[in-house]
């Protein structure tokens, strides 16, 4: 009975926005670091559009970041064992000058 006590009160009641929950389209991460945090800037690169922008940033600390990290990992894993391996096509080196530069 403790157990269940103790479940509720770890319980986080989390809310998505109607303007979130559509999501953004990203083909493109940026990522930066600092000492004290991680900053990831999503991109949509379409073909044929010389310009681009950041269409949602999210900064995190570096713990968390590695969280993330571990999080997708088990996630593609998890994907790949019910669907098969992702590809990972080559793709066109982007240029070194595009996009933000990190500063903290």
């Amino acid at each position: 009975m403790a157990d269940n006590k103790n479940q509720k009160q770890s319980q986080i009641n989390i809310e998505l926005d109607e303007s979130i929950a559509d999501g953004i389209y990203s083909n493109l991460a940026i990522i930066n670091h600092s000492v004290s945090e991680f900053v990831v800037d999503f991109v949509n690169i379409m073909p044929g559009r010389p310009k681009s922008k950041v269409k949602s940033r999210i900064i995190l600390t570096p713990q968390h970041a590695k969280r993330l990290l571990k999080a997708l990992n088990d996630n593609v894993s998890r994907f790949e064992a019910a669907h098969g391996e992702i590809k990972d096509y080559e793709q066109p080196p982007i240029p070194m000058n595009f996009g933000p530069t990190g500063e903290a």
